[in-house]
């Protein structure tokens, strides 16, 4: 199952992050991708997977960040960073369960 939401963000004219539109939801499940934005203060992020897919991700206190098997704060993902998500379908959102910084 395959739905779009109108919800993606990109950097605006003045450097913040600003809205992007048609973000994806899947299936409950791991996908593997590259971190296309990263929003420290919302404690989220967009994953574009290896199939094109925009997923936007908001992290919560369950989720687990790890870079080499260790767990990592959110201040180490950057754009750019390829990652290996697990998540979880929640009809209208994805909730990250668990997310790798594979480099």
């Amino acid at each position: 199952m395959l739905w779009s939401c109108d919800n993606k963000k990109a950097k605006d004219k003045d450097g913040g992050t600003a809205e992007i539109e048609n973000t994806d939801l899947v299936a409950s499940g791991t996908y593997t991708g590259t971190a296309k934005e990263v929003d420290p203060e919302e404690q989220e992020i967009y994953v574009e997977t290896a199939d094109g897919k925009i997923l936007e991700l908001y992290f919560n206190e369950t989720t687990k960040l790890t870079k080499g098997g260790t767990d990592v704060p959110f201040g180490e993902l950057k754009k750019g960073n390829s990652l290996e998500v697990t998540v979880e379908n929640n009809g209208n959102s994805l909730k990250p369960i668990e997310v790798k910084i594979l480099d």
